[in-house]
């Protein structure tokens, strides 16, 4: 089975998407030779082409056996919505004249969205070449969109939802990130029979023995030291002010430290906060290398997961929550539903704290602060749960399984 996934988003860049298509592409490697990636030119999350891409109309590369063509893409700083709307259809077009002309035959093409609008260079490269069409959908879009108010014209809205109508029709296969997704494709769609492709984390490949001591002496943190870490995107949807202000209630015990790795459009805002309140006590280390994550990571006492308070994350799932479940490190969870009956509930894997609620973010670092045996407890828990329920070559072989079945039945 030859297989090209299409998306936006890719290794080198960093985010949820570009981590998890990688390990994809990899796992499937185990069962097909013929795995290839059709990708823009990196540039997320800075929007700006990086070293090395600037300049190229296409670029082809090979990473761990992998082919990825690489197209251009129109990118801007801009938030407006027309910039964006630039951004994505800059690569639906890039990416289906790099497709008809750069990438060979293919039997099934796995498109990632959001974002939605790929799935038009998806299906049309599906119908020339012969090929399956697999829409996997990471957001719900353009629902997402609607409730965090980035889409609000009623004819744009209605274009959209029937763009996603569409293209789970011609889909051969529909699946969802999240039990969440799933379950609401499923209700608004009841001929469609959505399949759950959780998310996980390369357990062979994660440096769970990492040590504490290369990040720790560069960002000058000590064995004494209770590191509250996180580490992904800085945007709207995250809530990140929370962390701020709990360092600034906590400010007054001068060995808990906040360290904030990653860029995003909320970087400045968030910056100028800490600076505004004029605390020492947060850290930014802006993007660091994937292969550094494991030692900030065993630098941490516990790791902070937030999300704004939106009925629309009660079905997220947040990636950055399995590196640290993995190295035995407990979570601090502000996102409510379904991540929250997982690693909370069953996992028993963390505390929780209601979404935006800072007097409750902050009882859940005192508590970890002041309890080691809690902390160490809910760590080990997390460990197990993710060892035996998220394992990505597992979950990539039932995947691999799933394609076999539902493909050779149509």
């Amino acid at each position: 089975m030859k297989i090209l996934i299409l998306t936006q988003y890719f290794y080198p860049e960093t985010g949820a998407p570009q981590n998890r298509l990688f390990s994809l592409a990899s796992n499937l490697k185990k069962y097909t030779q013929d795995i290839e990636v059709l990708t823009a030119m990196p540039n997320y999350p800075k929007m700006e082409i990086f070293k090395g891409y600037k300049g190229k109309w296409y670029c082809k590369e090979e990473m761990e056996n992998i082919t990825i063509h690489r197209a251009p893409i129109y990118v801007s700083k801009s938030k407006k919505i027309f910039s964006r709307l630039l951004n994505y259809f800059s690569f639906v077009f890039s990416s289906l004249w790099i497709g008809l002309r750069k990438v060979k035959s293919t039997d099934v093409i796995i498109c990632e969205s959001p974002p939605l609008f790929l799935g038009i260079s998806a299906y049309i490269l599906s119908r020339v070449k012969g090929a399956k069409l697999v829409f996997n959908v990471s957001d719900l879009w353009p629902e997402s969109a609607e409730k965090l108010d980035l889409i609000s014209n009623k004819t744009a809205l209605k274009l959209t939802y029937g763009l996603e109508k569409w293209l789970y029709k011609v889909s051969h296969l529909v699946t969802g990130q999240t039990q969440g997704i799933v379950k609401n494709i499923n209700a608004r769609f009841p001929e469609m029979d959505a399949y759950w492709f959780r998310n996980g984390i390369d357990l062979n490949q994660f440096n769970t023995d990492a040590k504490r001591d290369i990040f720790s002496e560069k960002y000058s943190l000590t064995e004494n030291d209770f590191v509250l870490l996180y580490a992904g995107i800085l945007g709207y949807a995250q809530g990140l002010e929370i962390i701020i202000h709990a360092a600034d209630n906590l400010k007054r015990k001068p060995t808990i430290k906040f360290v904030i790795i990653g860029d995003g459009p909320e970087h400045g805002k968030l910056v100028k906060l800490q600076q505004d309140l004029k605390l020492t006590n947060v850290i930014f280390t802006g993007n660091i290398d994937r292969k550094e994550i494991p030692s900030a990571i065993a630098s941490s006492s516990a790791y902070i997961v937030p999300l704004k308070k939106s009925d629309l994350f009660l079905g997220a799932i947040p990636s950055k929550l399995f590196e640290p479940l993995i190295m035995k490190v407990p979570i601090i969870l502000g996102v409510d539903g379904e991540a929250r009956e997982l690693f909370i509930n069953q996992g028993n894997a963390g505390l929780y704290y209601e979404p935006e609620n800072c007097e409750e973010l902050i009882k859940c670092i005192n508590d970890l602060y002041d309890n080691n045996e809690l902390r160490q407890r809910l760590g080990s828990n997390g460990h197990n749960y993710v060892k035996q329920k998220f394992d990505r070559d597992e979950i990539s072989k039932e995947f691999w399984d799933i394609l076999n079945k539902r493909l050779t039945q149509q």
